[in-house]
């Protein structure tokens, strides 16, 4: 069944993305924030990641982003500098880091590779890497000490299962993401956002018993669905050839995601 539901996650998603994202690259290309790339290192790992700052005057909240199962591609940078111009300091870790040919990374994989080797990380190694990432972050000179995490696709996913692991954030956007197991939620000390889609029937069937177990477990979870929308909307309502559901409800999510941000 598990392997089933993979294999539907990827068919899914793959219809979502073109294997070019040329916009976004060509977009991220006339930012004028600072960028670059680190190295975190943890235990035995090397994580190759994302930063993305800000232009303001003091010390700003930090923002992890966890990527979709396509791994670290040029929306995901793109969008992490919009989460920078929003006023916050973006930090996307490839989780595929090392994972690739000759200890390569995302860009280091053959076409059609990227989504089987996201899909077979090890959690543990997953959260090993969100929390060398943040803890990164928040050491920085120029960050608050504030912590969020927001995640797509894949990412949502693990976005609401990193919430189940990190006792210190302020908040976890899930952006079109399934739940962590029943007994994991427990652990989860801050709220929980929910974007979805309205045509993503796949990650709508969890919907309600996420909300009744997150209930049950006396946590706070807000999830909305943009009616018409399909699964990817982040991404898609972005791109060229976006139709106007996806345009719509992209452009709603982020707006309220801009002002959850700064509550």
């Amino acid at each position: 069944m598990k392997r089933i539901a993979l294999i539907s996650l990827l068919i899914l998603c793959a219809a979502q993305i073109s294997s070019a994202q040329d916009w976004a690259k060509a977009t991220l290309e006339k930012s004028p924030r600072h960028r670059e790339w680190v190295t975190v290192k943890h235990d035995n790992r090397s994580v190759e990641t994302f930063v993305v700052y800000p232009e303001a005057k003091g010390k700003t909240p930090v923002v992890l982003i966890i990527h979709e199962i396509f791994g670290m591609t040029d929306w995901v940078q793109d969008l992490a500098d919009q989460v920078a111009a929003a006023g916050y300091i973006a930090v996307a870790p490839d989780l595929l880091s090392g994972m690739g040919p000759n200890g390569g990374r995302s860009t280091d994989f053959a076409e059609g590779k990227t989504m089987e080797a996201v899909s077979h990380l090890n959690p543990d190694q997953v959260t090993a890497d969100l929390n060398a990432a943040a803890d990164y972050a928040l050491k920085l000179p120029a960050s608050k000490g504030k912590l969020f995490v927001g995640g797509f696709c894949w990412g949502g996913s693990q976005t609401f299962r990193f919430a189940t692991n990190r006792p210190d954030l302020a908040a976890a956007f899930v952006f079109y993401g399934g739940p962590p197991e029943k007994d994991a939620m427990a652990r989860i000390k801050a709220t929980v956002y929910g974007f979805y889609a309205g045509n993503d029937a796949r990650i709508n069937a969890t919907l309600p018993d996420a909300i009744a177990q997150m209930k049950a477990a006396g946590k706070s979870y807000d999830p909305v669905t943009y009616d018409g929308a399909g699964h990817g909307f982040m991404r898609a309502g972005e791109a060229p050839d976006a139709n106007d559901a996806n345009k719509k409800a992209r452009a709603d999510a982020w707006v309220r995601w801009k002002n959850l941000l700064g509550k």
